[in-house]
């Protein structure tokens, strides 16, 4: 495939194309703008509270953060390949570059976003603890745009093509230490018992993997949406199989942390309220993660009825994506408002909440940030369809 593969810019002049573009540019004014007024208002027009400091803005850039290194991993996986094996996955390297880090720089908007006061934002560059998750990130997240840039240099230039295994390698391994870093954040974080735990950086590891080819397979499919053509389906294919083993495997590990949190008596409260008779959270978590970000998926890929339409397909990746936010909500939200066990074996009660689940109810600022940062992803991904050629096309030999 790979003699028969040529790239071009995406020349889509259709009003769908120039309105999609309009509207997530609209909702990225849109989030800027609710940032501004909550630094000059101030956060408590929200609803999260000083019990619940990571609302509904951390799920959407968690989520998106996790999805860009799982989707870097993934597309530059035939990178490394196809030289000397697989190359199925090889037309998607320069889309797939583009969509992680859109959905990096997507993620750190909503970040910056949220902050209280962003101005601060370069006081982190002139101050490193390199003992904290936290900063150990932003070295990270430069590293990740840098290798993205070498990888497409390897992609456009002819000359830097003998560096593409090593670029591929570096553009597997960075994005998986990334997620894993960001699993340490809450494997380390010993006030909440439904954080603390080894098992959050596989959980987050596999989830990246997961949402990664779930975003990947979208994005294939939308580019292709005008275009499809037998010559593009075993990419659809290849993420599609991908995409049903990393639901499983994400499942296991899934399986094996909620087991483990039950087993310990330390974790079980934490964990009766996040799955049983914790109120919304055990709505969300087997409705919204298990059912449709699991069970749903695995039925339409395992019985072949997703395969056979590429709008089922699109739908089945969407509803992995959605089963996300619904898993990091539970588990960043949840985790929170499960009231801290701060004299174990002691009852606690206080003027101050001590003892009591935080009642947490996200206000439109909330999602209008979370959203706009989906929104500058996509932006970014039109832009760069627009302007560089990443759209693969085929012709005989």
């Amino acid at each position: 495939m790979a003699s028969r593969t040529h790239y071009q810019c995406l020349g889509y002049n259709s009003p769908g194309f120039w309105l999609s573009s309009a509207a997530c540019a609209t909702l990225a004014l849109a989030g800027a703008s609710t940032a501004l007024y909550l630094m000059l208002v101030g956060h408590h027009v929200t609803g999260m509270g000083t019990q619940l400091v990571w609302g509904i803005p951390h799920v959407f850039a968690l989520t998106l953060i996790l999805t860009g290194a799982g989707a870097l991993a993934i597309a530059a996986s035939s990178q490394v390949t196809q030289v000397s094996c697989d190359s199925t996955l090889q037309p998607l390297i320069r889309i797939g570059a583009i969509v992680a880090s859109a959905l990096l720089i997507g993620g750190l908007a909503v970040l910056v976003f949220d902050l209280g006061r962003p101005l601060q934002l370069p006081v982190t560059f002139q101050h490193f603890n390199f003992s904290s998750s936290f900063a150990r990130n932003i070295l990270f997240y430069l590293g990740f745009f840098a290798i993205v840039g070498l990888l497409l240099w390897t992609q456009f230039d002819p000359a830097m093509r003998r560096f593409s295994r090593a670029a591929g390698w570096l553009a597997i391994i960075w994005p998986l230490l990334l997620a894993a870093n960001v699993g340490s954040i809450f494997a380390l974080l010993s006030a909440h018992e439904a954080y603390r735990g080894g098992l959050m950086i596989p959980l987050l590891f596999s989830a990246g993997l997961t949402y990664g080819s779930a975003a990947l397979l979208l994005a294939w499919l939308a580019v292709h949406y005008h275009s499809a053509n037998s010559a593009s389906q075993p990419v659809s294919k290849r993420l599609s199989n991908l995409l049903a083993l990393f639901i499983g495997a994400h499942a296991a590990i899934l399986v094996v942390h909620v087991l483990s949190m039950f087993y310990m008596p330390a974790y079980r409260d934490a964990a009766s309220f996040l799955l049983i008779d914790g109120g919304i959270y055990p709505i969300i978590f087997w409705l919204g993660q298990v059912l449709t970000g699991m069970i749903i998926p695995s039925l339409l890929l395992l019985s072949g009825a997703a395969r056979k339409h590429s709008g089922l397909l699109a739908i089945t990746a969407g509803l992995v994506l959605l089963g996300g936010l619904a898993h990091l909500f539970v588990m960043v939200v949840g985790a929170q408002a499960h009231p801290l066990s701060i004299f174990p074996g002691y009852e606690v009660s206080g003027a101050v909440f001590d003892g009591e689940a935080f009642s947490y109810s996200p206000s439109p600022w909330e999602w209008l940030l979370g959203i706009s940062g989906a929104a500058i992803a996509t932006l970014i991904v039109l832009i760069g369809l627009r302007i560089l050629p990443l759209t693969p096309y085929y012709r005989g030999p």
